[in-house]
């Protein structure tokens, strides 16, 4: 890229970080260092507020790069993303996010907690919920490394490592420091900015084609290489019944895991009642369905006006097709107006990278804390508050995000969401659904359906193509691939179930019928909820 584009595009980022850093700043000093404050911001915003935060937690890089690249490389199949992203909401609304709201206080094992033995479950759960966020947090830190390699020229492997680095060490700062006050409104104004963002370019495609939508799919499809196959179900997933039954389990994965997920399912917290989660997600279906729809232009835009050979040129993953397709909108390679689009959309892909690692980081270190912490300390050693400890824990985890994301620079964006999303719906979906469902679940189910789930994830990821075996895998010098599919979800989210179903029925413990009935009157009504 010019160098116009690139001390423009810096200039948005530095005045993106100078903002959000103000907000932390100022977060940290409106806070009276409790853990309600430190977890859920005192529990004081609206639900339009709200709405907005989650919008802006959800629609991340794997949103605006990832599945937009996708589309650009393989048309019809890369619009299952889209699709599962969007449908998964439907579940968050009608079976968690009041239900949540009312039984927990800042994870999800307050929920299963809420009946059960606490120190085995909050550390499953919490465990479960750290491994979900590391793998989100690493897709974010690929796609911030894609966006500034292109930026600087789209060969500078230093480049990409130097900004994993960094956006790790900013995601550390934020949430050390400002917590879910300060990550609230980074996530707000990041919302606001990725929806100008991508009404803006959605826009500049369709006026470009005349408001045909025909043309463009036609014009798609024609610079592609792959004719009208590109608008057909199974260029990705239909070559062999493997590859079918793959689509299967990454539609199951993605379209269950989103109410599984920790880092949503802590911006519950942050509204005074359950009415308000509620609301809160209704606000957040408005954002995040019209971004979705959105992104499917930009997908076969990108194919159409930039071209699938130079999206997958530029990089294998496709991760940088809207930044392109920015760049041609503007003018082309050394327009004013290309250098001003590109450069914007840059940075809001930033911006959306660095709001939703602080989102994810806040709720991994809070299950570190709350959850782990709290339960594996020994009696009677020194207690360090809560805060304290989640303040490390963010710095850890940080840590931890930045070495995977370091490895895993060459794998698109959207894919490895849709493995985060695997393992929650295959170890939180199940133990959260029967804590809040099931009369008789025992301690002995919880634990299991937990491990049962995200063990299996985990073990297939490791032993998939993903892995190793292909030219495309993290190893792709060793070949240990046992498991034929890159998507563990059509296994492991039943043998999540599963296992909670012969922990409990196999247990020696009764059922707390009590607690159950509780805990069932507290999640309808919300009567007794913090």
């Amino acid at each position: 890229m010019s160098v116009n584009h690139q001390a423009l595009a810096l200039l948005l980022f530095s005045v993106f970080i100078a903002v959000t850093l103000g907000i932390t700043t100022w977060a940290s000093r409106n806070r009276h260092g409790s853990a309600e404050e430190f977890y859920a911001g005192g529990r004081l915003f609206s639900p339009m507020e709200n709405g907005f935060a989650i919008a802006g937690d959800y629609m991340s890089a794997a949103s605006f790069l990832g599945i937009s690249g996708l589309i650009a490389l393989f048309g019809y199949d890369g619009m299952l993303y889209s699709v599962g992203f969007l449908v998964a909401w439907l579940v968050v609304l009608l079976l968690v996010a009041e239900l949540v709201r009312n039984c927990g206080r800042f994870t999800l094992a307050d929920v299963v907690a809420a009946r059960m033995a606490e120190r085995p479950v909050r550390i499953a759960a919490g465990t479960s919920s750290v491994t979900v966020s590391v793998l989100y947090l690493v897709a974010q830190m690929v796609g911030a490394g894609s966006l500034v390699a292109l930026l600087l020229g789209g060969t500078s492997g230093a480049a990409r490592s130097w900004t994993v680095i960094g956006v790790g060490a900013l995601m550390v700062i934020y949430v050390s420091l400002g917590g879910m006050r300060a990550t609230t409104w980074i996530q707000i104004v990041k919302a606001v900015l990725l929806m100008a963002g991508t009404i803006l370019l959605t826009v500049l495609v369709l006026v470009h084609f005349h408001g045909n939508v025909n043309e463009l799919l036609n014009s798609a499809a024609d610079r592609s290489g792959y004719g009208r196959k590109f608008l057909s179900p199974g260029l990705r997933y239909g070559g062999s019944w493997t590859a079918r039954i793959d689509f299967i389990s990454l539609g199951l994965a993605l379209v269950l895991g989103t109410a599984g997920l920790p880092h949503i399912l802590s911006r519950f917290y942050t509204v005074p009642t359950a009415r308000a989660a509620r609301r809160s997600v209704v606000w957040s279906i408005g954002l995040i369905g019209s971004f979705y729809l959105m992104t499917i232009v930009l997908g076969f835009g990108a194919a159409a006006l930039v071209g699938s050979a130079d999206v997958r040129a530029s990089n294998p993953a496709g991760n940088t097709a809207v930044p392109l397709l920015a760049l041609v909108l503007g003018g082309g390679e050394g327009s004013t107006g290309g250098t001003i689009l590109f450069a914007v959309v840059a940075a809001v892909a930033f911006a959306t990278i660095l709001a939703v690692v602080a989102g994810i980081t806040l709720a991994s270190s809070a299950s570190v804390a709350h959850d782990l912490y709290a339960s594996l300390r020994r009696p009677g050693s020194k207690q360090h508050s809560e805060v304290a400890v989640a303040r490390v824990a963010a710095a850890g985890i940080g840590v931890a995000a930045i070495g995977l994301g370091l490895l895993a620079q060459d794998l698109n964006v959207a894919f490895l969401v849709g493995l985060a999303f695997a393992v929650a719906a295959s170890a939180n979906l199940p133990v959260l659904l029967y804590s809040l469902f099931w009369r008789n679940f025992t301690t002995r189910g919880a634990v299991w359906s937990v491990y049962g789930g995200l063990i299996p994830a985990v073990l297939l990821v490791l032993i998939s193509p993903v892995v190793s075996g292909s030219a495309t895998s993290l190893f792709p010098g060793v070949d240990f691939q046992f498991f034929p599919l890159e998507n563990p979800g059509l296994v492991s989210i039943p043998l999540g179930f599963l296992a909670g179903w012969i922990g409990t029925v196999t247990s020696q413990e009764p059922p707390d019928v009590a607690k159950h009935a509780e805990t069932e009157v507290r999640a309808l009504t919300g009567a007794g909820a913090v």
